[in-house]
């Protein structure tokens, strides 16, 4: 073999060698998709991840918002995106489970396995720092004297903001207007703007904020969260209204198995570094890790509560 062809050999055998390598998730990034709009809790959770769960694939990943329509439009991207494990996208409920409630979708929820819950945050009620309601009650009264004029600044219909809503409407008698929002940002600026009376966050959110601009009302939690330990709940405040957002991952169900569980792994092993968890409290992100299969396990009994919600505000329009 003369030393020209032996040259050429050996390139064709160290380009084919360098192709096997360069294999999933190596060869190219992997795209995570966010559902709201930047700025917010889902946001800021995942570009605060996004570089440990590099660290522990080997890649680059991108976050990319796509917000809209509670979310369906980034669970619609993520349903026509190829099953090759280089597309992800944030999960959060309630949304993506009261989409599935009388609505015609443009994307089979079933095709969407969650990869890790990574925060269950508690929502909360927020105004101007100067409105004239310092509780929950005050603001109930100017509801029942104003019906429909308390304008609630959510991100998206089945929102855990909007859900909440409608929970404060069934127990405390009243009528409240609910305005859509792409995210947790755009509804702040709004509220800030005096465009609407209150505004859904989260617990996570409310704590990052500017204290002297805005004022919490109450957290829809069992008990008080650690973020906000003199924030009363509406329980306290003797309205029955329940509600938290969780937010994580998920990814296509037809992408291999191997992969799928490559990327739960990853994301697992980063939540538990040390460089992260100081990030996250940094950020006020209320962790509350669950495996992919432990949180699709607990859908049912979630989307049955949320159905039954909504069912009421049907039977008392």
């Amino acid at each position: 073999m003369t030393a020209l062809k032996s040259a050429a050999l050996a390139a064709i055998l160290t380009t084919a060698a360098t192709a096997a390598l360069a294999e999933w998730p190596t060869d190219r990034p992997i795209e995570m998709i966010v559902a709201f709009a930047p700025g917010g809790g889902t946001d800021i959770m995942l570009r605060t991840l996004a570089p440990f769960i590099e660290a522990e694939l080997g890649t680059q990943i991108p976050v990319m918002n796509r917000p809209g329509a509670s979310g369906e439009i980034a669970y619609t991207a993520l349903s026509q995106a190829k099953p090759d494990g280089y597309t992800i996208s944030s999960l959060n409920t309630p949304g993506f489970l009261t989409m599935q409630v009388d609505r015609k979708l443009r994307f089979d929820p079933a095709a969407l396995c969650p990869l890790a819950r990574i925060v269950e945050d508690p929502g909360t009620f927020v105004v101007q720092a100067g409105a004239p309601y310092q509780t929950l009650a005050d603001l109930v009264a100017f509801a029942k004297d104003n019906p429909g004029k308390v304008s609630v600044g959510t991100t998206g219909v089945g929102t855990d903001e909007h859900l909440a809503m409608l929970q404060l409407e069934q127990a405390a008698g009243i009528d409240l207007t609910a305005v859509p929002f792409a995210g947790a940002n755009e509804a702040k600026t709004a509220l800030l703007g005096g465009h609407v009376s209150m505004i859904g966050l989260n617990v996570g959110e409310y704590a990052t904020s500017d204290h002297n601009a805005i004022r919490a009302l109450a957290q829809f939690s069992e008990e008080r969260s650690t973020l906000a330990p003199d924030l009363s709940t509406a329980k306290e405040q003797g309205f029955d209204v329940m509600m938290s957002s969780e937010r994580g991952l998920a990814a296509r169900c037809d992408v291999p198995e191997a992969d799928r569980t490559r990327l739960s792994q990853a994301i697992e092993v980063a939540l538990a570094k040390p460089e992260f968890l100081e990030k996250a409290k940094q950020q006020n992100l209320p962790l509350s890790y669950q495996s992919g299969a432990d949180w699709t396990a607990a859908m049912p009994a979630r989307l049955e509560r949320f159905r039954q919600i909504l069912a009421l505000v049907k039977e008392n329009p």
